[in-house]
């Protein structure tokens, strides 16, 4: 009985969609031990690196043909069996903007892909489209224009540029020599860009 709730329970939240979109937000533990100043931010910074090293590292060796966990069967997509996995290219993209900028840019834009990106995919329903549907879109620009918010109230127009580069970031999939990019990749430092845009053109005004 246990087992087969276990089963159950596996099946629900770690796999598909739903287990993609868990994977996801769990990922902002890290930004929130900083918010909650549990750990410094040259502590976060080494987390993300060592986060990004341990998926590349996980990468190689899942490519090799040498590591074949379950999870990787169950949360990877079908075209990721033969590219980088997403959750390499979230560790990867994260970990750059937390080393390049400060922590009231680079802690709203992680927060963009990590909380932002699954609330907009379950309003996208999971469908693949180069340019998602507008619901999409502007749920994707409500949701990091609020997680930019309390950082950087004093700047609206950086509140703006942010939610307007995650919007983009997460609702487009430009396709370079046959390869989708992957937003994964592009979220936060395009929102952090133009977030730092922003409060480099309100000091400015």
């Amino acid at each position: 009985m246990a087992a087969t709730a276990v089963d159950r329970m596996r099946s629900v939240f770690f796999t598909g969609e739903v287990g993609r979109r868990l994977t996801h937000a769990s990922g902002s533990v890290l930004p929130g031990l900083y918010l909650l100043s549990l750990i410094t931010w040259q502590q976060t910074q080494a987390l993300f690196v060592v986060g990004a090293v341990v998926a590349v590292v996980l990468e190689v060796f899942r490519h090799s043909g040498r590591l074949d966990w379950w999870i990787y069967r169950h949360l990877t997509r079908e075209y990721e069996q033969e590219t980088i996995a997403g959750y390499a290219l979230y560790m990867i993209s994260s970990a750059a903007v937390v080393l390049v900028f400060e922590p009231l840019i680079a802690v709203p834009a992680v927060l963009m892909l990590m909380l932002g990106d699954p609330i907009s995919g379950v309003v996208a329903s999971g469908e693949f489209r180069r340019i998602k549907r507008p619901r999409s879109l502007v749920t994707m620009f409500i949701v990091s224009s609020l997680i930019a918010l309390p950082f950087l109230y004093e700047t609206p127009l950086a509140v703006i540029l942010g939610g307007f580069g995650g919007m983009v970031a997460d609702g487009t999939k430009p396709i370079v020599r046959g390869h989708v990019v992957d937003d994964n990749l592009t979220i936060p430092p395009v929102a952090a860009a133009l977030m730092l845009l922003g409060v480099e053109l309100s000091a400015l005004l």
